[in-house]
């Protein structure tokens, strides 16, 4: 069974692991460097933001999923989204119930919408968010990644009003 809860400071360091191994098989983040455990903490401090984690009954983490202010970028009505399943646990239900949580508690934050910026090649990550209502309305082309890879991203946004 899955359980899904706040994340807290004593989850950073296995997020940071479950990250790190999602990065190193490339194709899904824009992410390109190793992400320690202070920085998961520091963004985990921002403000307006929530962090969930999707967990075993034992406590292994098998997901996580967070929103924040969108910066400059994004109106303050906006929340932006990232999700991310440990790998060969996808299908699990993992993203379903992040969302549950994570829906709840961007309206609680007083946010009209959420935005999620997905590599138009993460085949998996288009479907998740499509899957969850999420309505394409922009598209980011030729989106240069920190170690220098060309992606394009995909826009997707749904409307919490």
């Amino acid at each position: 069974m899955i359980k899904v809860r706040p994340a807290h400071a004593l989850d950073a360091g296995e997020v940071a692991a479950l990250l790190n191994e999602i990065i190193a098989i490339g194709g899904t983040t824009a992410l390109t460097g190793t992400i320690t455990r202070d920085d998961i903490l520091a963004w985990m401090d921002r403000p307006n933001g929530a962090w969930h984690v999707a967990e075993t009954e034992e406590g292994e983490i098998l997901g996580f999923q967070y929103i924040a202010p969108g910066g400059d970028y994004l109106p303050p009505e906006a929340a932006e989204i990232a999700t991310f399943a440990k790998p060969g646990k996808q299908g699990l239900g993992i993203g379903s119930k992040l969302f549950e949580a994570t829906r709840a508690v961007a309206r609680d934050l007083g946010y009209g919408w959420i935005n999620a910026n997905i590599r138009a090649d993460n085949e998996s990550g288009l479907a998740y968010y499509q899957s969850r209502g999420f309505e394409d309305y922009g598209r980011i082309e030729g989106y240069e990644m920190a170690d220098g890879t060309i992606v394009d991203k995909v826009l997707k946004r749904l409307d919490l009003r």
